[in-house]
């Protein structure tokens, strides 16, 4: 199999790295779930607070990928764009090999 460019290997460090940080966040977030059932006032409006925070460092994460994913989509599309007879030839394999796989089942 071919060795991955540069550009595949820093998309698949970008998506690694934005599944790990969702998965953080699924976790810290079941967590402070977990413990406000027992919280009123002052403990819950803190809680509340720490809950915000953590999806607004969410939001930012995932804002912070699509801007580090933005090459890789232009170039992507320009590819697309300046090629799109090999694009359609590329597909059409494509679908034809998954087409050949459902059909043995």
């Amino acid at each position: 199999m071919a060795r991955k460019t540069a550009m595949q290997a820093a998309q698949d460090q970008i998506k690694d790295q934005a599944f790990s940080e969702l998965q953080a966040l699924i976790e810290e977030s079941d967590k402070l779930l977990k413990s406000s059932a027992s919280l009123v006032g002052e403990e819950a409006e803190s809680l509340r607070g720490q809950i915000a925070l953590k999806l607004q460092q969410a939001l930012d994460s995932v804002s912070n990928v699509r801007e580090r994913t933005k090459p890789a989509v232009e170039a992507t599309e320009s590819y697309i764009g300046g090629h799109p007879w090999q694009t359609v030839a590329i597909s059409a394999g494509f679908g034809l090999v998954v087409g050949l796989l459902l059909g043995r089942r």
